[in-house]
């Protein structure tokens, strides 16, 4: 019976000293997760022991940068750059025009009468005073032949009514018919001669000749065009521009001429004259070039794309394009000052060929940013020049 008291109170005595450290070991825990919201990363975590959980929550308050701490400072932004030079800048406008020959003349008789002689071939050269056509004189020759024979009777009979006359045979009234009727007859030669010189069709002036759409034996009447004859040792090229230029417009100003029929070759002209007019219907100013025509390879009626020069800049200052930005209708750039770039307001002028003129706000010789300006805040970042390819890092 005693012995059997004596299991029961070892097992009683067991069951308390388990119940005991049950209860301390749920305890711990509980004085942890107290501490556990001053950690800097709270959360759930998998069950571990007093030690382990002591550890975490110390290493949680290890010192460190707070989450929303300050950067450190960014270094020098890249960006590409360019220099801004001085160049020789022309002011120019751009239009269309058509070639005309220096003199141009269609060669037309001026009697009827039927082809005797031809003296040229088409399209040939000829000069000033060539026979081109040659008509039958036939009938104009003889009817000049037949008034010198009656010039002659008229002198004749002139003479010895002076005579009489001096001897006052005659009156001094027939002595002035005489004269009369001798005055009349030298009239009517001189047009008989007149009339058998036009039977031969002579050049005005030395040229080219176009196409001929007659033959010898074909009959022409007074004011038949015969053939097209040109002077194109020098051309006319005329052109228009709107009214607005006309101001700007001056005589010997410089015209840049290209030609379908020529591609890549590029030819000179001056400003010869401007028209006292301007075309109210068009509002635009009819000006003539005059140019050269050495080699004969520029012909009347062909379309030229022309440039005229308006005015010449010689030390204007340009950027590449990229170069500009625009900020409201304002125009800025970026100057690099050592090692900064800086922003400069800046007056823009002419656009050429991928530049643009800076009437104001650079003096040439500057560095300017070309690209990477996106990434510049504020007047004066710190830059470096890299290239292209280095652009994006």
């Amino acid at each position: 019976m005693k012995k059997y008291a004596y299991y029961l109170i070892t097992i009683a005595a067991a069951a308390g000293l388990g119940w005991w450290a049950f209860t301390l070991e749920r305890g711990r825990p509980a004085a942890i997760e107290i501490a556990a919201p001053a950690s800097a990363n709270p959360g759930p975590s998998a069950p571990a022991s007093g030690a382990d959980r002591a550890g975490g929550a110390a290493a949680t308050r290890a010192p460190g940068p707070a989450r929303g701490g300050t950067q450190a400072p960014r270094g020098p932004v890249g960006v590409e750059a360019a220099r801004a030079e001085r160049v020789s800048l022309s002011e120019t406008v751009s239009t269309v025009g058509t070639l005309r020959a220096n003199e141009s003349v269609v060669v037309k008789p001026e009697i009827a009468g039927r082809i005797d002689r031809i003296g040229f071939e088409g399209g040939s050269l000829v000069r000033k005073g060539a026979l081109l056509v040659v008509l039958d004189a036939t009938v104009a020759a003889a009817e000049a032949e037949q008034i010198r024979a009656e010039l002659a009777l008229a002198r004749s009979h002139y003479q010895r009514t002076a005579d009489l006359a001096r001897q006052q045979f005659v009156s001094e009234s027939a002595r002035d018919q005489a004269a009369s009727n001798l005055k009349v007859v030298e009239a009517k030669l001189k047009l008989a001669e007149a009339k058998l010189a036009k039977t031969g069709i002579r050049a005005p002036f030395s040229g080219r000749l176009g196409l001929r759409n007659f033959s010898v034996g074909d009959f022409i009447r007074e004011g038949t065009e015969l053939v097209v004859l040109e002077d194109v040792s020098q051309m006319k090229v005329d052109l228009r521009l709107p009214e607005r230029f006309l101001g700007q417009l001056r005589q010997g100003q410089s015209l840049a001429l290209e030609f379908d029929a020529y591609p890549g070759r590029r030819f000179e002209a001056l400003l010869e004259a401007i028209d006292v007019q301007v075309d109210a219907n068009g509002r635009s100013v009819v000006a003539r070039g005059r140019m050269a025509n050495p080699d004969g390879l520029l012909r009347t009626g062909m379309f030229a794309r022309v440039s005229l020069t308006l005015a010449q800049r010689a030390n204007a200052v340009v950027v590449p394009e990229e170069a500009v930005v625009p900020v409201g209708e304002q125009q800025y750039v970026y100057r690099i000052d050592e090692g900064k770039a800086v922003r400069q307001r800046v007056r823009t002028g002419l656009r050429r060929d991928g530049k643009v003129e800076i009437v104001e706000g650079l003096r040439g010789g500057e560095q300017v940013v070309t690209a990477g300006q996106p990434k510049l805040t504020g007047d004066a970042t710190e830059v470096r020049i890299v290239g292209p390819a280095q652009l994006g890092s």
